[in-house]
């Protein structure tokens, strides 16, 4: 619209001439219209804090009882960062909020320029997981923890591991759940993960268990300094970088296969350590795949003692 659009309708809205407003977000620039006590913010989980404060302040500009309404679409699993804004915008609504909601931003989004000039840093492009992973990495240094080792550990397996639609139909949603599986780090994590997944969708199939399973499985392996796991028919070859090479002597490595009952053998390929695991006639998938975890956790158990020490 034009200026002088703009300004007739919203000069005819003052007078009263209709009741319902609908606007885009320039309404939060400094309009003061006393009269208005009703709210609603479409898609408001895409907005930021600042936003959503400077929004709600367009209402309750005199003595009538306003109402802010903050609306997101139905069924949709909010991000964990969208969750805390829209908390924070409910929880500070008493007059002088506005230094709170401002060191809640700042709660949220983090001081920023840790990797450039920004405010917020240039996370876009590095990722918003790689920046939280390297500013919890540089705050460990600076409070004298010793980091662990670890790599990025391929997985082929040759498993159905996936979210099938007929067990969650809402992409948004699937997306959603990939990524707190990928997050999956701890025991606790894991269960979360379950009883989130039959609470909102109920008993997951068999491709979900192998799913839930490779994930824990590749947070072990990376820890175990492992760089890929590759099985061929009944031969599961694991093969690790050079800094697992250089950690694991082979005496560690054997009491790790001790711990699974999977046949082994164990050579030096161009300076990598390769272990192969022979998967047993008539072993089930989810049996071979519980004693390649027992070997792979035993020997990241193993790196966590030695850094320990």
């Amino acid at each position: 619209m034009t200026e002088a659009q703009l300004e007739g309708i919203l000069y005819d809205f003052i007078r009263g001439d209709y009741d319902v407003l609908v606007t885009t977000t320039i309404i939060e620039t400094g309009i003061d219209i006393p009269n208005v006590n009703t709210m609603f913010i479409e898609n408001a989980d895409h907005m930021g804090l600042s936003q959503l404060y400077q929004l709600r302040g367009r209402i309750g500009r005199s003595n009538r009882v306003a109402y802010a309404y903050f609306m997101y679409q139905p069924n949709k699993v909010l991000t964990e960062v969208s969750e805390k804004r829209l908390e924070a915008i409910k929880d500070f609504t008493e007059l002088g909020s506005g230094f709170k909601i401002a060191m809640r931003d700042l709660s949220i989004r983090g001081a920023g320029n840790l990797l450039g000039k920004q405010q917020h840093g240039f996370i876009d492009s590095v990722g918003y997981d790689l920046y939280s992973q390297m500013l919890g990495d540089a705050v460990a240094k600076k409070q004298g923890k010793q980091q662990r080792n670890k790599t990025d550990a391929t997985v082929e397996l040759g498993l159905e591991a996936y979210l099938p639609d007929t067990y969650i139909e809402d992409q948004q949603q699937k997306i959603e759940m990939y990524k707190r599986i990928r997050q999956i780090e701890t025991k606790e994590d894991l269960t979360e993960v379950q009883d989130d997944l039959i609470d909102r969708f109920g008993e997951y199939p068999s491709e979900v268990a192998n799913l839930l399973a490779v994930s824990q499985l590749k947070v072990q392996a990376d820890a175990a300094l492992i760089d890929k796991m590759h099985r061929k028919k009944d031969i599961i070859t694991v093969t690790f970088s050079l800094k697992g090479t250089d950690e694991f002597s082979g005496e560690s490595v054997f009491k790790a296969l001790a711990k699974t009952k999977l046949k082994a053998t164990v050579n030096l390929q161009d300076d990598h350590l390769i272990v192969g695991l022979v998967i047993q006639p008539k072993m089930a998938a989810p049996d071979w795949l519980n004693e390649l975890t027992l070997f792979v956790k035993a020997l990241s158990e193993m790196a966590a003692s030695s850094v320990a020490e």
